[in-house]
């Protein structure tokens, strides 16, 4: 195995494990986490600038394919998944996915950083700062408002890398779902996102120039397999301590960390 493999696998699997132990712990996927760790990896081994950005979150995208159908299968033998919301919003949820790959495809590193870097920022402030007691809709948009948010769910979470998860509990829940009735519903708009926009990214960067090795277009098949494989065996040590740990405040140290990364991903895009 050449070295540049085995840095790539060890700084990997330590990301993969701590994003799957945060993930069971906080209810966020681990693509906040495994995002920029994928990038400063494949910084670290010298995968070209113009497409280590879009390899990281497409890498992102194609591990949340399999946690997230279990989470929602998970969820489904709870009774907690509401599936009207699903048939509704998931359509236009897979659209904007589908959407958020075919734009990275042709965007450059430095505008994937920005959006990674700004939604990363969005999703800390929710983590410190937001209540799930607080409503300011009575229902969930319907009609051009329900196309809008959802679509927007899915462009935003695709051109991230993540699940969808934190803002799909933001929106519910502000529009009056119960937190965990949002929590598991939300777990069904990542298997809504991963699936075409992992394929996205594979099309779109089928034949690039400067991909890592044993990559399908934008998805590296070593960080797949990973990042799959370890994220499953910390995930539940975080879902049993989640009941046990201080939780607000563990989030809002949490959130911390996540606004120190954002910064840094937005620095990088600057320099």
């Amino acid at each position: 195995m050449s070295s540049e493999l085995l840095i790539f696998a060890a700084a990997l699997a330590g990301a993969a494990l701590f994003a799957g132990f945060v993930g069971g712990l906080f209810g966020i996927g681990g693509g906040a986490v495994i995002v920029p760790a994928l990038f400063f990896v494949f910084s670290a081994i010298g995968v070209d600038e113009s497409v280590r950005m879009h390899v990281a979150v497409g890498t992102s995208l194609s591990t949340i394919v399999s946690t997230s159908w279990r989470s929602l299968a998970a969820h489904t033998k709870a009774g907690a998944v509401d599936y009207d919301v699903l048939k509704s919003w998931g359509p236009w949820i897979s659209l904007g996915a589908i959407s958020g790959a075919v734009l990275a495809g042709f965007a450059n590193t430095e505008a994937l950083l920005i959006v990674f870097g700004a939604g990363l920022l969005l999703v800390a402030a929710q983590m410190a700062f937001a209540s799930p007691n607080w409503r300011l809709f009575g229902d969930l948009p319907r009609g051009l408002a329900r196309v809008a948010t959802a679509g927007g769910i899915g462009l935003l979470s695709a051109m991230m890398g993540i699940g969808g998860g934190a803002f799909g509990v933001t929106v519910m829940t502000l529009c009056g779902k119960p937190i965990h009735r949002a929590v598991a519903t939300a777990s069904g708009f990542g298997a809504a996102i991963a699936l075409p926009a992992a394929l996205g990214y594979v099309i779109a960067g089928w034949g690039r120039e400067g991909l890592p090795s044993w990559s399908l277009g934008f998805v590296s098949l070593p960080g797949f397999v990973l990042v799959a494989a370890l994220t499953a065996l910390t995930a539940p040590v975080g879902a049993r301590l989640a009941h046990q740990l201080p939780q607000q405040t563990l989030k809002r140290a949490f959130a911390v960390f996540l606004a120190l990364v954002a910064l840094n991903m937005l620095r990088e895009a600057m320099v």
